[in-house]
């Protein structure tokens, strides 16, 4: 009649992509600020 699913296994969640970056963040963040840094200097000669 109806098929109802009773198994109790833990559901199985799907990989986060916010959790996959965490680790990487002490690389990613003083990288990405020393090319803000160049950039934002870049800019600044440029418009002087």
């Amino acid at each position: 009649m109806s098929d109802h699913n009773t198994s109790h296994a833990p559901e199985t969640h799907s990989a986060d992509a916010v959790e996959n970056v965490v680790p990487l963040m002490p690389v990613v963040l003083p990288v990405v600020g020393g090319i803000m840094m160049f950039l934002l200097a870049f800019i600044a000669v440029t418009m002087a």
